[in-house]
């Protein structure tokens, strides 16, 4: 396939179909090069060079309910991570300040667990408040679980400009993945944070065992979604998960995956998200080819590059961390 004429069709407003998304993620390595710079030409068009850095913060970690085997804060498991309640105001604020401190365009609170009490609405609403009120131009997102309607209103009014619950995977493999809540409560979530008026950021984890026709279906639903943010995880398996064993992902299929999600989502927020470090090793600077957004510090239960590292790797890369949102 051309991969500039697949290009030029998406920059003239064309959804590609189910087949040339299936294309790039099953195209050659040797391709890898000209799919790239196709995808960066979208990825130009849309969000010029910049990149949007953001910052997550394990609000509660571990004791969580739910049986997602590919994560380590399931109660189900034994992964040894550490584990906490929910934390206060007063830290998830402090929080707030390194991230704003790290040149972050985005703060994430996230919680495990399968969705938020009247309590952890009620500490992460007022931290929101004082945030807002202390750096107004942090972009607040929140990660609570599962929504409903009230309670996303809830958050918006506090002033959350997006909430992140991710699909994972495609819905055809979803059970396989999960078996404690259903992949239409997941949609049923980002309905409910969309009719509340907040940004959508929902994404999925490659690498579980799915095969590329689930990232392109996943990559399709979300079109048909129409999430603003898309955070691409890629699989760093964590002892004691079932997925504990699983082989990464090679940095060429990860690049594949990431430009065919640009393809797909031309104009929405792309975000090399988790395992990023681990599954791109010394690529990671191609990833901002197809990428517009990463997270920097590390993650929910594991570490990652620093905030300087990152910035070094993406000026290096000739691009330019967009320190507020538009």
């Amino acid at each position: 396939m051309n991969w500039q004429s697949l290009a030029d069709k998406v920059l003239k407003g064309v959804n590609i179909s189910r087949e040339e998304a299936l294309a790039i993620v099953k195209s050659a390595d040797g391709e890898l090069v000209d799919l790239l710079h196709a995808a960066f030409r979208i990825r130009e068009a849309t969000h010029g060079r910049d990149v949007y850095v953001h910052v997550l913060r394990n609000a509660r970690s571990g004791a969580c309910p739910e049986d997602c085997s590919f994560c380590s804060q399931s109660s189900e498991y034994n992964t040894g991570i550490p584990e906490y309640p929910m934390q206060s105001v007063e830290e998830l604020v402090a929080g707030a300040t390194e991230a704003h401190g790290t040149g972050a365009a985005r703060y994430c609170m996230v919680t495990a667990t399968r969705g938020p009490s009247k309590r952890d609405l009620d500490v992460v609403c007022e931290a929101v408040k004082q945030i807002k009120e202390m750096y107004p131009k942090l972009e607040l997102c929140t990660s609570l679980g599962l929504l409903t309607e009230a309670k996303a209103q809830r958050l918006a009014e506090a002033g959350v400009d997006r909430y992140n619950h991710n699909l994972e995977t495609s819905e055809r493999c979803f059970s396989d993945m999960v078996s404690t809540h259903g992949y239409n409560d997941r949609v049923g979530t980002i309905e409910a944070v969309h009719k509340a008026g907040m940004e959508a950021c929902c994404g999925g984890i490659m690498g579980m065992g799915e095969e590329l026709v689930d990232q392109v279906d996943l990559a399709l639903a979300l079109r048909d979604l129409e999430v603003e943010s898309i955070p691409v995880n890629f699989l760093d398996p964590r002892p004691g998960t079932p997925m504990g064993e699983n082989e990464r992902l090679t940095p060429h299929q990860c690049l594949k995956t990431l430009a065919m999600f640009r393809f797909v989502n031309p104009t929405r927020d792309i975000r090399v998200a988790g395992g990023r470090e681990a599954n791109l090793g010394e690529m990671q600077s191609l990833a901002l080819y197809p990428a517009n957004s990463i997270f920097t510090d590390g993650y929910l239960t594991t570490g990652g590059q620093r905030a300087t590292e990152d910035r070094k790797l993406i000026e290096d890369a000739g691009f330019r961390v967009l320190m507020e949102v538009s």
